[in-house]
């Protein structure tokens, strides 16, 4: 196993690959370093002497400035660099040198064709709540519902949320997109669009939204108008359940897959085994006519001009910008730095600046060109990379993707979290430290790029699970019966 990892050339730090101590002498291709201190796994320590005010250079791009004098061997982290980022920027599109993926071979999964002609990788009925108000006879009726589980029903959850009143302007229209994009999802055999009556986004409401539907697929119910909403309710659930259950899984070309791709809890080898492994996926899924969207606006900053400048178009340069520079003004518009991430677990991990967390993040995305840029709640229209609106939190920006049309998330991480979103989120580990500790949580482990495979090859193999889990295997959050759902939230509630 490696000692250590110097990504670029021109870095001037490398990155410990297990825990490293004081008075090794490491080395590289063109130095000897003898280590000042301990070094944690996943952290840096410098190559050369930095002066102060010196870029500190990592990925081969600029994750911040030194703070003061760190000399050869010298742990890098908070106490001795400093954000480079600052205010909204303009940029200048130079697409000159990248391609897109070439096309591969065809695969193939086993998933459910709907009426209106999209392929879905589970059969579930779907109950959703207009309002909070009825969360807790929502998750009653699930409970309830789940003697109809069986045959090709695969499950019955309800996805609670707290909104759908008291909400305005774009808070009040994102809860009604997302409900009306959840209800659409080809994951879901059947949906049951629960309502109270007087919120404000009840269901006469809603249709405005939801447009054309299969009357048998889709059922609604407002609760204040039957005596006793349970069972109602669980009529409904039953009708759903014989039409759901009709449908069989199919071979479907991998064409027709649409993967949501999130980070979370990173630590420093997030950036040199899960993402990579990630975005080598994204462009063999690409290379077969498939779809990959990346998200966590926030975690792009820093690294965007890697992702503007695969843009396929002018048009899309100029989405993307808008979408990195809206961002930036919805902090200041709420008296908030860009920059105040990463987060505890992130330093604690070995990530030092969000310069340092948007370069290991953005590598997710592999190295095709950006076919689509989304707003927050928009479905993916273009096939190929796109790049979605949405904020860095782990449960909005995975229930973004689904809401997108994900039929999963891949999500890594380097400190390990169990949470899951509307459709299966693979965990995928950046050491195998984690997988081995959180076995119940995590479902692929990337850390063996230092290990003992390649990038190439745990792609192939992700692409494999990725296919399994399409054809029905089970990720560890849906062992679990984890369903989580979480709706961004900007403004006033009243």
């Amino acid at each position: 196993m490696q000692d250590i990892v110097k990504i670029n050339q021109n870095d001037n730090v490398a990155v410990a690959l297990r825990p490293l101590n004081k008075g090794e002498v490491l080395q590289t291709a063109e130095t000897a370093v003898t280590l000042m201190e301990d070094i944690p796994q996943g952290h840096k320590f410098a190559l050369r002497e930095i002066k102060s005010g010196e870029e500190v250079v990592k990925y081969g791009f600029r994750i911040g400035f030194a703070k003061e004098d760190i000399q050869p061997g010298q742990w890098v982290h908070v106490h001795n660099v400093k954000t480079a980022l600052g205010d909204v920027l303009t940029y200048d599109y130079e697409p000159e040198g990248h391609q897109d993926v070439e096309p591969t071979e065809h695969t193939y999964f086993e998933g459910y064709r709907r009426t209106d002609g999209k392929a879905g990788i589970r059969n579930e009925i779907w109950i959703i709540p207009t309002v909070g108000c009825v969360n807790s006879i929502a998750k009653a009726l699930e409970t309830a519902a789940k003697k109809f589980v069986g045959g090709n029903v695969e499950d019955v959850i309800a996805f609670q949320h707290p909104y759908g009143c008291s909400q305005m302007g774009d808070d009040q229209e994102n809860t009604r997109k997302v409900l009306a994009d959840m209800i659409h999802h080809p994951n879901a055999g059947g949906v049951l669009v629960l309502g109270l009556g007087c919120e404000n986004s009840n269901i006469p409401v809603l249709m405005d939204y939801i447009g054309a539907y299969d009357e048998q697929r889709v059922k609604f119910l407002q609760c204040q108008d039957v005596e006793d909403e349970m069972e109602e309710a669980m009529k409904l659930i039953g009708e759903l359940a014989a039409y759901a259950g009709a449908f069989s899984r199919e071979k479907i070309d991998a064409s027709e897959l649409i993967i949501g791709m999130k980070c979370g809890g990173s630590d420093g080898l997030s950036g040199i085994t899960a993402n990579p492994v990630v975005g080598a996926f994204s462009d063999l899924l690409v290379s077969k006519g498939g779809t990959t969207i990346l998200t966590e606006v926030p975690e792009m900053f820093g690294a965007e001009t890697l992702l503007m400048n695969r843009c396929a178009t002018p048009e899309l340069f100029d989405k993307t910008v808008d979408l990195i520079n809206n961002f930036k003004n919805y902090f200041t518009s709420h008296n908030q730095t860009i920059y105040e991430n990463p987060s505890p677990g992130n330093k604690k991990g070995g990530i030092s600046t969000l310069e340092d967390k948007s370069l290991g993040c953005t590598q997710k995305s592999g190295s095709a060109l950006v076919k689509g840029v989304l707003e927050y709640g928009e479905p993916v229209k273009v096939k190929g990379l796109n790049l979605l609106s949405a904020p860095g939190n782990d449960l909005v920006a995975a229930t973004a993707l689904a809401v997108s049309g994900a039929h999963m998330v891949l999500f890594t991480t380097g400190r390990g979290t169990p949470f899951a979103s509307p459709v299966p989120t693979v965990k995928i580990s950046s050491n195998s430290k984690l997988a081995g500790h959180k076995n119940n949580w995590i479902d692929f482990n990337a850390g063996r790029m230092v290990e003992d495979k390649t990038k190439e090859e745990l792609a192939e193999e992700l692409l494999g699970y990725v296919l399994e889990v399409a054809s029905g295997r089970k990720v560890k959050s849906e062992e679990a019966g984890f369903h989580d759902m979480a709706i961004f939230k900007q403004g006033v509630t009243l």
